[in-house]
């Protein structure tokens, strides 16, 4: 890493608290270090979540290791069988 790089969050995932949850914990195995935003609104509304909209469990991580995450979060994805297939 450069030195003057600049680091900041970078936002991999969204979903229901336990999706969150098991990518977070992906991620931690992989050496990633993440962090989940609006957890608590995820356990308190999780109605709302299904689509990942609104009240939805974020995941971010450091720009430095987001292409790592990014393949994590993409195998998390294909195995569940929700990958996007536009790539």
């Amino acid at each position: 890493m450069n030195k003057n790089q600049e680091i900041y969050p970078v936002e991999v995932f969204d979903g229901n608290d336990w999706e969150a949850s098991m990518v977070k914990s992906l991620l931690d195995n992989a050496e990633v270090e993440a962090f989940l935003k609006d957890e608590r609104m995820g356990v308190l509304e999780p109605w709302v979540v299904a689509g990942g909209g609104a009240g939805s469990v974020k995941i971010f991580v450091s720009n430095v290791d987001f292409e790592k995450a990014k393949e994590v979060v993409d195998d998390y994805l294909k195995a569940e069988g929700t990958a996007d297939t536009d790539e």
